[in-house]
């Protein structure tokens, strides 16, 4: 009897760390001495959803638009949302991207995430820690460049993004006031498209 009491004592306890935390993984288990089994035992029973591998939410969790964000960053928590999913995120653009971008570290090991798609992509030095913002999205820490930032990067990877996205991100960003014209420069300095970005920024004025 007194198995069972604690056994659903653990399940409810999980279901309650799913619903606070908005994305399981087994080591939220493990850091309260619970084993993971219970992931698998609860997502049999259908009061889990597997989204990924080892990335559990509730059945009937209310998930926003930017769940996506929520479960990369709970598998990789030292990355951060950059570029088209960054624009994205600040309402800067009008293209819904297919894939989540992160960036991290030259020293980090690559993500492996089934779903969903990533786009993985490598900063160093400022360029990777100047300009995080940190925002809750369903209960998970989301690190997401600020607006000005992301328009720098946006300029650094045109020919990978296409040019015509910086653009319309920078004067969205601007006509917005999401950003001031000392904050642009000093991410065009740290991304190292200053030059490039200096005739757009002039033509704003």
């Amino acid at each position: 009897m007194a198995r069972r009491t604690e056994k659903v004592s653990r399940t409810e306890q999980v279901l309650r760390l799913a619903q606070e935390a908005g994305v399981l993984r087994p080591r939220d288990l493990a850091a309260q001495g619970i084993p993971h089994v219970y992931l698998q035992t609860l997502y049999k029973r259908g009061k889990l959803l597997r989204t990924g591998r080892g990335l559990y939410t509730l059945t009937d969790g209310a998930w926003t638009e930017n769940h996506s964000l929520a479960e990369v960053c709970k598998y990789v928590p030292h990355g951060v949302i950059c570029l088209p999913s960054a624009l994205a995120f600040h309402n800067l653009t009008t293209q819904n991207p297919s894939r989540v971008w992160v960036a991290i570290s030259p020293k980090k090991h690559r993500p492996r995430l089934d779903y969903p798609p990533l786009r993985v992509v490598r900063f160093s030095g400022a360029a990777l820690t100047e300009g995080v913002e940190t925002h809750t999205i369903e209960g998970v820490p989301v690190r997401v460049y600020n607006p000005a930032k992301t328009v720098a990067d946006c300029f650094k990877y045109r020919n990978k993004i296409g040019l015509d996205v910086a653009l319309e991100a920078l004067r969205d960003c601007w006509r917005e006031r999401r950003a001031t014209m000392d904050g642009l420069l000093r991410y065009a300095k740290v991304c190292r498209v200053a030059n490039v970005m200096r005739p757009y920024l002039e033509s704003l004025l």
